[in-house]
């Protein structure tokens, strides 16, 4: 995409590039750190990059027919790896994200209606009042430095509760960042064993995520429990996720999920919704407070708006640029790992079972022959005529299995960027550059302060 800017783009700091002969051992030392700092210039320029993982081949893909045929055309050929599995299981279990074959068609034709459009814009409400209250709570502390990034995190965490159950984080929202952050902090990182054993055998950490998973679904049955004891009118509409998901059939056998299935489905819709939705807000605002004349754009277009409906937020065109633009610098999923289940052929190389196909939206994004300018920060490039190919930029994936919740978590990150920015003024209070880690999502390596003052 060629873009055209009046004045010169910021390009925000990122990881040194690793050499390219990186050894094997070298490459697994930096992973546990940093998956992103492991790529070496050619995954910038190369349009698919093979290597060797132990006893069998890998490939890196940066062609979008060659990754329209893996998540497309030939997905049922491709199935998470083994360290996805245990990367993810113990706090998804077998929800959607995970769940394979007919499993994983009962889940996705069962939650789809949950999150039409139509029930996307029922649960609006529930973010305005959320936004309301932390908008407020930053009034008092204006002209101070501020850690945004647990604004942010507890402001998602707030709006997940209420859009699931109806009612606030106040008393469980600890326990759940707790959760999180012990996850994240070390059992969420990929050890050797992990990526060199089959799922059935069973690592040293596999034991550790398990005595994890007993004490999170148990939490989590907790929070369903309690939503259940508040109840539901007869005859009244739904009134937030948990009703729509309790209530939710399988169009084609009438079944819906029973309560285990349930955990896991609500485990991953409250992970997923907030978590990631929270760091790509953290990331926008440390753009913005980077790219001054930008966030001006954003406040100038939400000034006047109510933005408290779907109609709202869907005129805010040039934020919405600023929301795909951070997504494409910063993808949630910085990485989709996926192992084939037979021989195939891809961009002209033969795959045989076994075989690592690996999809980097952190490098597809930042690809040199798919982007103008791919490290620089410009929305404008998604307010072109001259839209990117569908398979090159993948914030929520592609296919059959692309994010179910992705139309919810853009318009909650559009209607937040909006109101944010249209109440303050955000700079950054610690010149400390911040370097992203891919470690789990794409997390910032340390939380800067920032200093908000109203418009």
């Amino acid at each position: 995409m060629n873009i055209a800017s009046v004045r010169r783009p910021i390009i925000p700091p990122t990881p040194p590039r690793a050499p390219d002969n990186l050894s094997f051992f070298g490459r697994l030392a930096v992973i546990r750190q940093n998956m992103i700092a492991t790529w070496g210039q050619r995954a910038y320029e190369e349009e698919i990059i093979q290597g060797r993982f132990l006893l069998h081949k890998s490939f890196i893909l940066n062609q979008p027919d060659a990754i329209r045929h893996v998540l497309l055309s030939n997905y049922e050929n491709y199935t998470r790896t083994p360290a996805g599995i245990r990367m993810l299981r113990p706090v998804l279990g077998e929800g959607l994200l995970l769940a394979e074959g007919h499993a994983w068609t009962h889940q996705r034709r069962t939650l789809a209606p949950a999150f039409t459009p139509r029930a996307t814009a029922n649960l609006v409400p529930h973010m305005t009042a959320v936004l309301d209250e932390t908008i407020a709570k930053l009034d008092a502390r204006t002209n101070e430095p501020i850690d945004l990034r647990e604004v942010m995190q507890r402001m998602t965490l707030e709006i997940a509760g209420r859009t699931m159950f109806s009612f606030g984080m106040d008393r469980h929202g600890p326990t759940l960042r707790s959760f999180v952050m012990e996850y994240a902090e070390r059992l969420g990182r990929a050890y050797f064993l992990d990526m060199v054993l089959p799922v059935s055998w069973r690592t040293p950490m596999d034991r550790a995520r398990a005595r994890f998973r007993t004490r999170w679904t148990e939490f989590v049955a907790m929070l369903i429990a309690e939503r259940r004891a508040a109840g539901k009118k007869d005859g009244a509409p739904p009134r937030d996720l948990f009703d729509l998901m309790d209530d939710a059939r399988d169009p084609e056998t009438g079944k819906g999920f029973s309560d285990e299935q349930l955990v896991d489905e609500v485990a991953t819709m409250i992970l997923a919704g907030h978590e990631t939705t929270a760091t790509a807000l953290f990331w926008a605002l440390y753009l913005l407070a980077l790219d001054p004349d930008t966030q001006e754009e954003v406040a100038s277009e939400t000034r006047g708006e109510h933005l408290d409906s779907m109609a709202d937020i869907d005129r805010q065109k040039f934020t919405r640029a600023v929301v795909d633009e951070t997504m494409r610098l910063y993808p949630p999923a910085f990485l989709v790992a996926r192992a084939a289940r037979d021989k195939d052929i891809v961009a002209g190389a033969e795959v045989s079972k076994g075989d690592i196909i690996m999809i980097a939206p952190w490098l597809l994004h930042r690809h040199e022959k798919l982007w103008d300018q791919p490290n620089a920060f410009i929305p404008k490039r998604f307010m072109s005529k001259e839209a990117p190919d569908r398979f090159a930029y993948l914030p929520f994936g592609a296919g059959p299995r692309v994010c179910v919740g992705a139309a919810f978590a853009q318009a909650e990150s559009v209607l937040a960027l909006a109101r944010l920015i249209g109440a303050f003024r955000v700079e950054l209070a610690d010149a400390t550059p911040v370097i992203p880690c891919g470690v789990v999502t794409t997390q910032p390596d340390h939380s800067p302060l920032f200093r908000i003052t109203r418009r």
